[in-house]
């Protein structure tokens, strides 16, 4: 399991985007293949910058995208 608290559901709106390769994602938004694999197997964080572009080529909100879940200690006071 991860320690990355955000996850993704670009996996799902790649295949309703026309089973979108990987590798036609990262071109279009300007990285590599290996660094979508690793977004989407939650084991990279993307910057802001980029969760943007991914989420507009999906043409749709950032939070759909990518959900933050608070690890344990962050949602304690």
């Amino acid at each position: 399991m991860s320690d990355c608290p955000i996850t993704n559901t670009i996996r799902k709106l790649r295949f309703n985007h026309g089973e979108m390769t990987q590798d036609e994602l990262a071109k279009k938004v300007g990285v590599t293949r290996q660094t979508i694999i690793a977004i989407e197997s939650a084991k990279y964080s993307p910057s802001l910058e980029l969760a943007f572009r991914v989420a507009r080529v999906f043409d749709t909100t950032v939070e759909e995208v990518f959900t933050y879940q608070p690890t344990e200690t962050e949602t304690k006071p």
